[in-house]
């Protein structure tokens, strides 16, 4: 019993260290995005956005990016994993095995966060309303508004969200939960790297989009964590 109760006290303990970790993120998150949106609406950072698109460009021929042919290939292989299409494939076939699964509350927690954050971003796209970069020639087409980017936000939502998801099946493994993490932050960085490349963002659109959609992503899990505990949400989160 004694065993029991103390268990009970470290998850306990452990839930709050986690919320406010998570609250933390939320607070330095959304400072530092209205930091860096200020700087970019008084083109403070525009120079310094210029010059690095300009360093992943040939200094002969702006059109070229720099190394071989192949990267811009992988590039264009790699921007497409923070499309609107394949999240939208992603969230559906992972939130389709957790209903099957019994986790109908993680289905439709990620389900939320997605349409939710989808919302969220495009509404910061029309309020800022940055025009795209013109300092290089896009190597993939683009629409929309360039600030904050949507690929970067989207990734961040989905990859950290699904990365939180699947630690659930790492049991005991630390290592495992580690790798989950590891991985969703790899992917999320890796697409906005990519935007950056093909110079449909600038470097400060992307940073705003990891920032926003880790803000976000927390977010939405403590919310969910605060439904699950009033009962609206039945499966733990």
């Amino acid at each position: 019993m004694a065993g029991g109760i103390w268990n009970s006290l470290r998850n306990a303990s452990d839930d709050k260290r986690s919320q406010l970790v998570r609250l933390l993120i939320i607070f330095l998150g959304t400072w530092a995005f209205l930091a860096l949106a200020h700087e970019v609406r008084t083109e403070a950072t525009q120079v310094l956005d210029e010059r690095v698109m300009l360093a992943v460009r040939r200094a002969d021929d702006p059109r070229v990016p720099v190394g071989p042919a192949w990267v811009q290939d992988t590039a264009r292989d790699i921007t497409a994993l923070g499309g609107y299409s394949v999240l939208i494939l992603l969230v559906a076939m992972v939130a389709g095995f957790l209903h099957l699964h019994g986790k109908r509350g993680e289905a439709r927690f990620l389900v939320v966060a997605a349409i939710s954050g989808y919302l969220v971003g495009s509404g910061l796209k029309a309020f800022f309303v940055r025009p795209r970069p013109t300092v290089v020639p896009h190597l993939q087409e683009a629409f929309q508004t360039s600030f904050p980017s949507g690929h970067s936000m989207m990734s961040a939502i989905i990859y950290l969200t699904l990365g939180a998801l699947l630690t659930q099946f790492a049991g005991n493994l630390p290592r495992l939960r580690i790798y989950f993490l590891l991985c969703a932050l790899l992917l999320t960085g890796v697409v906005g790297i990519s935007r950056v490349y093909l110079g449909v963002h600038y470097p400060t659109d992307v940073l705003a989009g990891w920032t926003a959609g880790l803000v976000w992503a927390n977010s939405c899990s403590l919310v969910a964590e605060r439904l699950q505990r009033r009962g609206v949400i039945e499966e733990e989160i």
